[in-house]
C-alpha cells in the first residue's frame, strides 16, 4: 500500500514537471513567432467588427476587393473615396483599408456610421527599414502607407484580382467596370499612362514635365543605364491600379519592388527633380513595357495641380468615371479645383477630429 502511494506521488511529480517543460517551450515558441512576424510581415488583418452587418443590407455576388490606405490626417479623404465607390455601385465591394495602429479605433468609429463593407489591415512600418532613404525634405513622400500598394497579395492572400485606389480620388462610375478591366496574358497590373488622355498635359510645379521615365529616374546612374530603358518612355500613375494578384505573386513583384527600393537607398537612382509620388519610380522599373492599360476616363488626374480648373471643363469632369486630386491642392484643403464634387461624398467625422479646412475655416 505504501509502495503504491509512493509510485502515485512520483507519477504526479513527473506529470507536473512535464507540464512545466511543455509550458515553457510554448512560451518560447510564442516569443519566437512574435519576433519573426515583426520582422517579416507587412501587416495584420483585423476581423470584421461584431454585429457590423446585423442591421445593414449585405450585398452578395462576386466580391470585388478594393485596397485603399487611411492615414490619420487623411481619414476623411479615404472615407469620402469609399463612400463614392459604395454609392455608385450595386456590386459586392469590400474595402481593404490599410492603416496604422493609431488610427484603428478612429476609423472604426467613423465607419460604424456607414454601410461601407470593409476589413481593416494594420500596416507594419518596420517592413520598410532599409528600403526608403532618411530624407527629412521628402518626409511627406516617404510616409509608410504610401508603400502599402506594393504588398497587396499579402493583404489579400485569397484574392485573384483587386483594385487599388489612392485616398484622394472620387469615383463617379461603377467600380465593377474598372475591376473588369482586361489584363493581357502575363501582365500583373494595369495603369493609366501619362500620355494617353486629357490628363497627359499635366505639368507638376517645380518638376517640369513628368510624363516620361526621365522625370522619375536618373538616367545618368549606371544602375539605370544597364536596364536599357528609353528615357522618353511614357510613365504611368499608380494612384489607380487593377492588379492580377495571381500573376503578381507568380512574378514575385513585391520582392522586385523591394529590391529596387533597397538599391535606391544605396545608389540614389531616382530623379533629382522628383516632385510626385516616390512610389512611382520602382514601379516604372518593374513594369517597364509589361503592363496593361486602364481606360483614361477611369483615371482623370492632376486635379490637385495649378490650373486644373482651366484645363478641364465642367462637362468633362462630370463625365469622368474617376477623378484624382494628385498634386499639392487637395479638395479637403484650403484651395482646390472642383472641390464641390468631393464635398458631395464627404461624411462628417462623428468624433469631430477631422475637418475639411475650407469648411472649418468658414465656420470660425
Amino acid at each position: 500500500m505504501t509502495l503504491r502511494r509512493v509510485n502515485v506521488v512520483i507519477l504526479v511529480l513527473l506529470s507536473i514537471a512535464f507540464l512545466i517543460i511543455v509550458h515553457r517551450n510554448l512560451l518560447n515558441l510564442s516569443d519566437f513567432l512574435k519576433q519573426d512576424n515583426t520582422d517579416a510581415v507587412p501587416g495584420m488583418i483585423l476581423p470584421f467588427e461584431t454585429g457590423f452587418f446585423s442591421d445593414r443590407k449585405v450585398r452578395t455576388g462576386e466580391e470585388i476587393p478594393v485596397v485603399i490606405t487611411a492615414a490619420e490626417e487623411r481619414l476623411g479623404a479615404a472615407v469620402a473615396a469609399m463612400n463614392s465607390v459604395n454609392q455608385n455601385s450595386k456590386a459586392n465591394v469590400v474595402f481593404n483599408i490599410v492603416t496604422l495602429n493609431e488610427s484603428v479605433e478612429h476609423l472604426r468609429t467613423w465607419l460604424s456610421k456607414t454601410d461601407i463593407k470593409h476589413k481593416i489591415i494594420t500596416f507594419e512600418p518596420k517592413i520598410l527599414e532599409g528600403k526608403i532613404p532618411d530624407d527629412p525634405q521628402k518626409a511627406d513622400l516617404l510616409k509608410p502607407l504610401t508603400f502599402a500598394r506594393f504588398y497587396m497579395p499579402v493583404f489579400l492572400p485569397e484574392a485573384e484580382k483587386a483594385v487599388y485606389l489612392d485616398d484622394d480620388v472620387i469615383v463617379q462610375g461603377d467600380i465593377q467596370e474598372l475591376f473588369e478591366t482586361s489584363l493581357k496574358p502575363g501582365h500583373a497590373a494595369a495603369f493609366s499612362e501619362d500620355c494617353d488622355s486629357a490628363s497627359s498635359k499635366g505639368i507638376v510645379r517645380g518638376a517640369g514635365n513628368q510624363n516620361n521615365y526621365i522625370g522619375f529616374l536618373d538616367f545618368k546612374k549606371e544602375g539605370i543605364k544597364k536596364l536599357g530603358m528609353r528615357a522618353n518612355t511614357c510613365s504611368f500613375n499608380p494612384g489607380v491600379i487593377v492588379a492580377n494578384l495571381t500573376e503578381w505573386k507568380h512574378q514575385n513583384i513585391t520582392r522586385q519592388l523591394e529590391q529596387w527600393m533597397e538599391r535606391n537607398v544605396k545608389e540614389d537612382l531616382y530623379s533629382k527633380t522628383l516632385a510626385d509620388s516616390i512610389t512611382t519610380s520602382p514601379l516604372l522599373i518593374v513594369f517597364y513595357k509589361h503592363h496593361s492599360s486602364i481606360d483614361p476616363m477611369w483615371h482623370v488626374r492632376h486635379l490637385g495641380t495649378t490650373g486644373a480648373g482651366n484645363r478641364y471643363s465642367a462637362q468633362f469632369v462630370k463625365a469622368a468615371k474617376l477623378l484624382h486630386w494628385n498634386g499639392h491642392y487637395k479638395p479637403w484643403g484650403r484651395t482646390s479645383s472642383f472641390s464641390d464634387i468631393w464635398d458631395k461624398w464627404y461624411i462628417p467625422d462623428p468624433t469631430g477630429k477631422f475637418h475639411p479646412i475650407r469648411r472649418h475655416s468658414g465656420d470660425e
